[in-house]
């Protein structure tokens, strides 16, 4: 009677142990969504959430990232990866970034506003419009500050 005794109580105990597990996952799996997130996923369809900070909408070949609020407000000059188009809703490249992969027009949700853009690619120039008026030109390999509404970055070789 004893030895089922202290199987029982292995048991119940395995079972509240594993039972715990995911309990415990799915706490860390309601992750907050940041409000810029959440807005641009609202108004461009086709968006996967992959973090509370970062979505991509691959048929776009559009990413967004926000910064974690742990103290980092503006990231350096090279966070713009190679070969790709970012636009920042903050000067000198802080804040919040969209990334495009592909050279083309790209719209700019009007959730998103951009105040800085970047062009990594090692060829042609970039674009930050408002509708068809250029704001700015940005050089391949180089950045600038924007003023004004943005609606598109146009891409050319």
């Amino acid at each position: 009677m004893r030895r089922s005794s202290l199987l029982a109580v292995a048991v119940l105990g395995m079972v509240m142990t594993l039972g715990a597990v995911p309990a415990t996952a799915a706490v860390e799996d309601e992750r907050e969504v940041d409000p810029l997130v959440a807005a641009v996923l609202d108004e461009v369809p086709g968006g996967i959430l992959i973090d509370g900070r970062h979505a991509v909408w691959p048929k776009l070949g559009m990413e967004l990232t926000v910064p974690a609020s742990s103290g980092m407000a503006a990231w350096s000059v090279g966070s713009c990866t190679t070969g790709r188009i970012c636009a920042y809703n903050s000067t000198s490249l802080g804040g919040a970034a969209l990334t495009f992969g592909t050279c083309a027009v790209h719209t700019i949700p009007s959730s998103f506003s951009v105040k800085s853009a970047a062009n990594a690619r090692s060829i042609g120039y970039v674009q930050v419009r408002n509708g068809s008026t250029v704001l700015k030109t940005v050089p391949a390999g180089s950045w600038s500050n924007v003023s004004g509404t943005v609606t598109n970055l146009r891409c050319l070789l």
